[in-house]
C-alpha cells in the first residue's frame, strides 16, 4: 500500500467501481490542497486523487448507507455533540480495541472513545446502526481504513487501504 503515489491500476479499479452517473463532480487539485492547508494534513494516495480528479463522493459506494460521502462532509447520523473532529491529531490506535468490554469506568475511557472518533481520520461514510467507516490520515495507521462503532474499533483487513476496501466493496455489490 503506497500512500503517497496513486497506482494507475487503482485509478482505473476506483473509476471502474465508481459509476460517472453515481459520482459527485471531483473537487480539483486546489481546492484538495486548500482542504489540506487548513487541516494541516496531506490525504493518502489514491483517495487524495479520487476526490480531486474522479469524484468527491458518491450517490453509491463502500458505506451502504450514503455511499462514499465527500471530502468536507460528515454522515448525516454522525450527531451534534461530542469534541472536534481533528485530522491533524495522530489516530490513537494500532490495535482493535472494543470499549464496550473495557472493564475501565466510562468516565476514564470516553475521552479516549472521543479521539478515535476524531482524531487523525476523515469519515469515508456509514453503514448504518452507528458503525462509521474512517481513512485514516495521520499517525501510525495512515492510509488505513478503520470501521468505527458505538462499541468499538477495528481496522478492515490484514493492510488493506482504501482502493483495497472500495475493491471489496464493489466484489460484494
Amino acid at each position: 500500500m503506497d500512500t503517497e503515489r496513486a497506482d494507475p491500476s487503482d485509478l482505473d479499479a476506483l473509476r471502474a467501481a465508481f459509476p460517472p452517473e453515481l459520482r459527485r463532480p471531483p473537487l480539483g487539485w486546489d481546492a484538495v490542497h486548500a482542504f489540506e492547508r487548513e487541516q494541516g494534513i496531506v490525504l493518502p494516495e489514491p483517495y487524495r486523487t479520487l476526490v480531486a480528479e474522479i469524484c468527491d463522493g458518491s450517490g453509491e459506494g463502500p458505506a451502504d448507507v450514503d455511499g462514499l460521502i465527500p471530502l468536507k462532509c460528515l454522515p448525516a447520523d454522525w450527531g451534534s455533540g461530542g469534541a472536534q473532529r481533528a485530522p491533524a491529531k495522530a489516530f490513537p490506535l494500532t490495535e482493535a480495541w472494543v470499549w464496550e468490554d473495557d472493564p475501565r469506568p466510562y468516565e476514564e475511557i470516553e475521552p479516549l472513545i472521543d479521539e478515535v472518533s476524531n482524531d487523525g481520520s476523515i469519515v469515508l461514510g456509514t453503514d448504518g446502526c452507528g458503525l462509521y467507516w474512517h481513512l485514516v490520515v495521520t499517525g501510525a495507521q495512515r492510509g488505513r481504513i478503520w470501521a468505527v462503532s458505538d462499541v468499538g474499533a477495528a481496522p478492515f483487513g490484514k493492510e488493506p487501504g482504501f482502493a483495497e476496501w472500495v475493491a471489496h466493496w464493489a466484489e460484494s455489490f
